[in-house]
């Protein structure tokens, strides 16, 4: 059995579920970490070590960090004058991982045509770098087209967070939503004046499930009664998509334009990668997410970035100081005594380990969703080995209709079909296209 999980958790180059992420762009860095003939950045991205830079004339390099003649790092390099330079030798190096020159060898001895470092191709939007690692001839020409990042630039929040895991079981712990009325919301009684989400959930805080494979991924739909409408039915409705994006329904369907990821640094790291966008939401709801900012999910309360692999975007509460832990408060106002939903999630599924021994685990009847979600995943690499391209990395536009949320419905029908009328009432009454 462990073989087989490894088959899904391992994504460096050459295992099965590594070459299949390969097949899709990857948001690598925020365009600011990047300025013309400055420092490199180092990036750990699916096993693999490499360098980033922007050169004279503000194009994006990615590539292997070693110089392909004596292998030093090129991350101490010379970033000057339209390539990288290796400090070692001055072997010169542009974006495209072209040699440019051969400081150290006498220019009628210099064979650049022949040499070649193993670089990447990029794009940049919205102000973020993204980088295709498979065979360039396959890369598909658009970057995946999610909702919020089809509206204007200015209406996109961005966040980057490492989290100490394998990127698996982070994306399982979006995919379970049976933990959101306890982990979130534990310390919540349910009260007339509660506001309707929280009272759906914390009345019920056991729901049942429904499940559908979709051409992008998986979607599922958790429902219970709704408290609050009578004779309604309140359902969160989330989708993991291709290869490892999930939409889970933190907010109601009108304001749940967003999309987040779990990449791979290696095995045991991988890069929350949150997009959000109010551009679609109508006039009143923006001006209330505004005002509410955004709970304490997404707190920039990370520490200064250094150069290091794993210097990127870390949190200041971690496993080293009990992510800041109030055993008080556990007591008398929170059920975790941990402050803010995005922690709350980063410390239950660190606390499993790097990778977790599934050997141990004792599955429920609430993990439907992440049961089947590991089968469907062992299917797509199995079907990839055997020559099938793996969903949606050749249509990117697979994606654009999908959006999580929440909503409560009196009518009775096919819960798919519920929930895409759902999305396309409250896209038609904030002006995007059903």
């Amino acid at each position: 059995m462990s073989d087989q999980y490894d088959t899904i958790t391992q994504a460096g180059p050459g295992t099965p579920m590594g070459e299949l992420m390969r097949q899709y762009w990857i948001p690598a860095a925020l365009s600011e970490e990047l300025t013309p003939d400055g420092t490199p950045v180092r990036i750990l991205l699916l096993n693999e070590k490499m360098i980033a830079f922007r050169d004279t004339a503000g194009r994006v390099g990615m590539m292997d960090h070693r110089c392909p003649h004596r292998c030093a790092s090129l991350f101490y390099g010379r970033n000057e004058e339209g390539g990288l330079r290796c400090v070692y030798h001055g072997w010169k190096y542009d974006v495209e991982g072209n040699c440019l020159d051969m400081a150290n060898i006498p220019e009628r001895q210099h064979f650049t045509d022949k040499v070649h470092t193993k670089a990447y191709l990029t794009k940049e939007h919205n102000g973020v770098v993204w980088v295709y690692m498979g065979d360039p001839a396959r890369a598909p020409k658009d970057l995946p087209q999610f909702e919020c990042l089809l509206g204007p630039a200015s209406a996109v929040k961005m966040r980057f967070i490492q989290r100490r895991c394998n990127w698996l079981q982070a994306i399982e712990g979006d995919l379970d939503t049976s933990h959101v009325g306890l982990l979130h919301f534990g310390f919540v009684k349910p009260t007339q004046d509660l506001d309707p989400g929280r009272k759906d959930l914390t009345v019920n805080r056991a729901p049942e499930y429904r499940l559908q494979e979709t051409k992008f991924g998986l979607t599922y739909g958790a429902y219970r009664p709704s408290p609050t409408v009578p004779g309604g039915t309140y359902w969160r409705v989330a989708h993991f998509l291709y290869p490892f994006w999930i939409m889970p329904p933190v907010a109601v369907l009108e304001n749940n334009v967003m999309v987040r990821a779990f990449i791979p640094m290696d095995d045991e790291h991988c890069m929350f990668v949150g997009f959000e966008s109010t551009a679609f939401m109508r006039e009143n709801d923006r001006e209330r997410t505004s005002r509410q900012g955004d709970g304490g999910y997404l707190r920039d309360n990370l520490l200064p970035n250094e150069s290091g692999w794993y210097g990127r975007y870390r949190m200041v509460e971690c496993e080293e100081n009990d992510y800041l832990i109030s055993r008080d408060e556990q007591k008398t106002k929170s059920f975790t005594g941990i402050e803010g939903i995005h922690t709350q999630d980063q410390c239950v599924t660190e606390s499993m380990g790097g990778i977790i021994d599934r050997s141990f685990e004792n599955l429920a009847p609430s993990d439907i969703a992440i049961a089947r979600n590991r089968r469907m995943l062992l299917k797509a690499v199995e079907a990839f080995q055997n020559g099938v391209r793996p969903p949606a990395c050749d249509d990117p536009s697979a994606y654009a209709l999908a959006r999580g949320g929440s909503f409560t419905t009196t009518t009775e029908g096919d819960w798919l079909g519920l929930h895409k009328e759902a999305v396309a009432s409250v896209r038609e009454k904030s002006s995007v296209p059903a």
